[in-house]
C-alpha cells in the first residue's frame, strides 16, 4: 500500500535515518540486572547467509524503497547517503528496530539482500572491527576531578557550553593543527567527548564506549552497552560504602534502548544499568546530568515517526524526567512533561483507535538550578490534536520530588507527525503545527547585577530569555533565524558571561534561508552581530551539501566554535563574528591511531569540547543531509 507515492517501507526507512535509529547489531547475551536495574538487552543475531536468487535486493529495493530514496526530498535520505552505512545498520532497523512492523513478512535473506544491495557490503566487518587494537601500554592513572575537564554535555550545571579555562588563548586558535585521529568502527558519529584530565570518554553508534588517553588516543578500556549510545558522559566520585567492589569514580550515560549505565570510570567495569522507560519508541538522546548522588535523565521518543501509519494507535508516549540514585541506579522519581490525562479521543478512517495528548519529548540535557532547587527541561512538539501545555515548553521540575513548579509553553498546538505533508492522511493531525521543538538545553546565566535568566533556543529561530523567579515569564525574545522543521536553533546555543551565541540551521525553512551564527546580549537581547555561513563547498560534492549550522556551539574567552553540515569546524571572534580558523573535517581520509579506516563528514548534534589546551570533535553525522563519517579528531596548538 502506498501513501502519496511513497511506500510505508520507504517512509519508515526515512524516519529511521532521520532520528538516527539505524543501529549496529549487538551480539551480546541478555544483560544481567544490577541494583536498581530492570530489563535486558536484545541479543538477536541475524542470519549471515549470502542472499540467493530468491532474495533479489535490487527488486526488493525498487518495490519498497525506490519511490522515496531515488527522488529524495526534504527529510528523505538519498540512496547515496544510505550506501555509506554499514549493512548491519540497515538490517537491525528492519528486525529489531523501528522498521520491524513494515518489514514483517520479509525473510532474513531478503532483509540482508536489501542491506547488501544498498551498501555494497557484506555483514560482519563492523562487528569484527569492534575490538580495540591500540590499548595503552600503561594504565590511565588516577582520576582527578579538580584538573582540566569538560564533564558532561554543557560542561557545567548551567549547560553554558562555555569553557573559561581552555588551556589556550584566542590568539592560539589559528595555530590549531590535527594531533591525532581515532576511527570508530561503523558509520555516522554524533556524540560529544568528555574530558577528565588525561582521560577522554567517547560514545559510538555501535554501542561501544571508549576511554582514551587524551594526549595520544590510545585506549584505556572499552565497554559494549548493547545498544547505540549518543549521550555525553558524566563522571563523578563514588563513596567507598556505596561501592564495596572498589570503584572510586563512575561514568554515566544512556543508550537508545532507554537503559542508563554506570561503569567504573577507571576500568570500564559495569556497575549497574536501569531501564527508565518502557514505551517501544522511547529513546535517550539528551545526556543524563549528575549532581552529587543524583542523576537526572531526560526521556525522548520517535513516536512521531510511526504515528502517521493508519494502523498505528497514535499516540501514547509522553516525555519524562527521571531521577536516579547515582550509586545504585534506583529510580527515585519520574514525572512526565504532559500532565493532562491520556484519552481515547477518536478513531481514524481505518478504524484504528487514537489517543492523546502525547509528545513533549525531552531531546536535550536538563539544566540544574541549585539556588532554586529546580531542574529545567526543554520539550518538543505535540503528536496529536488533543491539547497539552507540556509541548514546546520550558518546564521547571522540583529537583527533590519531581513535581512541576511551573511551565511556559511558547508555541501551543504544535501538533506534528513525520511526513504529513503535503497530503495529511492516516493519523495526521487536523491542525498541523510547524514542528518547532526546543532541541537544545536551556542555559542558566547570571548577569552582573546578580539577576539570573534562562536562555532557550527554539527551532522557530527564536531565542527566549525567561525569568526563573516569575514562573518563566518572557523577558525578551529575538528572531535569530527563519526557522522551521529543520531550521532555527537545533542543538546550538552557548553563552559566556555577557553574550549568548546562536547557531542557526535553516536547512528546510518555509521562507528564506539564514544559516549562520549570531551573538545577542544576555541582558537585553540586543543583536550584536550576525555572520552568515560561508557558501558550502562540500568535499563529497553537491549531494545534500548544506551550509546549516545545527551542532552545539562551544565558547572560550574570545572565541566561539561552530560546526556545520558541510563538514567545516570554524572559529569565530566573539567581538565581531569574524572567522579566524576553518578546518574541513571531511576533506580527506585519516590515518588513525587505532588502524580503523576513517573519514569525516557533517558536523551536527554534539559540539567540540576543549580542555588542557586541546580540542576534540566528532565528525560524520550525515543522516538525511550531509555526509556520514566515523572519526574523532584531536587538535592542539601546532599539533603538539
Amino acid at each position: 500500500m502506498k501513501r502519496s507515492g511513497r511506500t510505508f517501507f520507504g517512509l519508515w526507512f526515512s524516519v529511521a535515518l532521520f532520528y538516527g535509529l539505524i543501529s549496529s547489531i549487538s551480539f551480546l547475551p541478555p544483560r544481567g540486572n544490577a541494583a536498581g536495574s530492570v530489563g535486558s538487552a536484545d541479543g538477536t543475531v541475524l542470519s549471515r547467509q549470502r542472499p540467493g536468487a530468491s532474495a533479489d535486493g535490487a527488486a526488493l529495493y525498487n518495490q519498497r524503497c525506490a519511490a522515496c530514496h531515488d527522488n529524495a526530498q526534504n527529510r528523505i535520505p538519498p540512496r547515496a547517503i544510505i550506501a555509506q552505512l554499514a549493512p548491519e545498520h540497515v538490517m537491525q532497523s528492519m528486525t529489531i528496530g523501528v522498521m520491524k512492523p513494515q518489514a514483517a513478512g520479509l525473510s532474513a535473506a531478503e532483509i540482508q539482500a536489501i542491506a547488501v544491495y544498498l551498501t555494497g557490503k557484506q555483514p560482519g566487518a563492523a562487528t569484527r572491527a569492534k575490538e580495540v587494537v591500540n590499548l595503552c601500554a600503561v594504565g590511565g592513572g588516577p582520576i582527578n576531578l579538580s584538573g582540566p575537564q569538560w564533564n558532561g554535555w554543557g560542561r557545567d550545571l548551567d549547560n553554558s557550553h562555555y569553557q573559561p579555562n581552555p588551556g589556550l588563548k584566542s590568539e592560539d586558535v589559528p595555530k590549531l593543527k590535527l594531533k591525532w585521529a581515532f576511527g570508530y568502527p561503523g558509520t555516522k558519529t554524533w556524540g560529544q567527548p568528555t574530558i577528565i584530565g588525561d582521560r577522554l570518554y567517547v560514545t559510538s553508534t555501535t554501542g561501544m564506549v571508549y576511554c582514551l588517553n587524551a594526549q595520544t588516543g590510545c585506549a584505556n578500556w572499552q565497554f559494549d552497552a548493547g545498544g547505540r549510545v549518543r549521550t555525553a558522559i558524566s563522571v563523578g566520585p563514588l563513596p567507598a560504602k556505596a561501592n564495596p567492589g572498589g570503584a572510586k569514580f563512575a561514568a554515566y550515560f544512556g543508550d537508545h534502548k532507554t537503559f542508563v549505565h554506570a561503569v567504573d570510570a577507571e576500568t570500564g567495569k559495569p556497575l549497574w544499568n536501569t531501564k527508565v522507560d518502557e514505551h517501544p519508541m522511547a529513546r535517550l538522546t539528551g545526556a543524563p546530568v549528575l549532581y552529587r548522588d543524583r542523576l537526572y535523565v531526560p526521556v525522548s521518543s520517535i513516536e512521531e515517526g510511526p504515528g502517521r501509519d493508519e494502523k498505528y494507535e497514535c499516540c501514547k508516549f509522553r516525555g519524562a524526567l527521571v531521577a536516579l540514585d547515582a550509586y545504585t541506579g534506583k529510580i527515585l522519581w519520574k514525572n512526565h512533561t504532559i500532565q493532562e490525562p491520556l484519552t481515547a479521543f477518536k478513531k481514524n478512517a481505518a478504524g484504528t483507535q487514537q489517543y492523546g495528548p502525547a509528545g513533549g519529548a525531552i531531546w536535550s540535557a536538563p539544566t540544574l538550578d541549585l539556588k532554586r532547587k529546580v531542574i529545567y527541561a526543554a520539550t518538543g512538539n505535540s503528536y496529536t490534536d488533543v491539547d497539552t501545555k507540556g509541548a514546546d515548553a520550558i518546564i521547571a521540575f522540583d529537583a527533590e520530588t519531581g513535581q512541576i513548579k511551573w511551565s511556559n509553553q511558547v508555541t501551543p498546538k504544535d501538533n506534528f507527525l513525520v511526513d504529513c505533508w503535503p497530503t495529511p492522511t492516516g493519523n495526521c493531525p487536523n491542525h498541523a503545527g510547524p514542528d518547532v521543538d526546543f532541541g537544545s538545553s536551556p542555559i542558566l546565566r547570571t548577569l552582573p547585577n546578580g539577576k539570573q535568566v534562562i536562555l532557550a533556543g527554539q527551532k522557530s529561530g527564536v531565542v527566549y530569555a525567561l525569568d526563573p523567579d516569575k514562573q518563566g515569564k518572557i523577558l525578551w525574545q529575538v528572531k535569530a533565524g527563519d526557522g522551521g522543521a529543520l531550521g532555527g536553533v537545533e542543538w546550538g546555543h552557548a553563552a559566556d558571561d555577557q553574550n549568548v551565541y546562536v547557531a542557526i540551521s535553516d536547512v528546510v525553512p518555509i521562507g528564506k534561508r539564514t544559516p549562520g551564527l549570531a551573538a545577542l546580549k544576555i541582558a537585553t537581547g540586543e543583536k550584536l552581530w550576525h555572520m552568515p555561513t560561508p557558501k558550502p563547498a562540500c568535499a563529497w560534492g553537491a549531494e545534500k551539501c548544506e551550509a546549516a549550522q545545527s551542532a552545539a556551539l562551544t565558547v572560550i574567552p574570545g572565541v566561539v566554535f561552530s560546526g556545520a553540515i558541510d563538514g567545516h569546524l570554524r572559529a569565530y571572534s566573539t567581538k565581531d563574528g569574524r572567522i579566524i580558523w576553518d578546518f574541513d573535517t571531511a576533506a580527506k581520509p585519516y590515518t588513525t591511531v587505532n588502524g580503523v579506516k576513517a573519514t569525516g563528514g557533517s558536523l551536527d548534534v554534539g559540539g567540540p569540547t576543549i580542555a588542557g589546551g586541546m580540542l576534540y570533535v566528532n565528525s560524520g553525522y550525515g543522516v538525511f543531509f550531509g555526509q556520514p563519517g566515523n572519526v574523532l579528531l584531536a587538535f592542539a596548538v601546532a599539533g603538539e
